[in-house]
């Protein structure tokens, strides 16, 4: 068999199998801003995790006003953000003109 033919003899190349690229697609398969634009207006539902626990509901009937609940992370550690209940980064509480915010300073990658 020679270079750039199949079994069948047809002298084929490597990038004649490769598909037809879109317009605005780039040859690694990077895509823009402007491949996004369909989905901006699609809402999501972003969810900040400053710390979980676990009890029994006896104690969780017995929480009045001004219970204090323990939860699993210490001050000043790293907060979780999620979209759509998916991990996508973590993150500090800010104050912003007297209302929380949450800053990101970590994106997690998909994986």
């Amino acid at each position: 068999m020679t270079n750039g033919e199949n079994e069948a003899g047809a002298g084929v190349t490597f990038e004649e199998m490769l598909p037809a690229l879109a317009d605005g697609e780039t040859p690694s398969g990077e895509r823009n801003a402007a491949d996004l634009e369909a989905v901006f207006d699609v809402p999501v539902r972003l969810s900040v995790v400053v710390g979980r626990t676990k009890m029994p509901v006896a104690n969780l009937l017995k929480m009045d006003i001004g219970t204090v609940v323990e939860l699993d992370r210490q001050v000043g550690e790293a907060i979780d953000i999620y979209v759509n209940d998916r991990l996508v980064a973590r993150g500090e509480i800010v104050l912003v003109e007297g209302r929380l915010g949450v800053t990101m300073t970590e994106i997690i990658k998909a994986g």
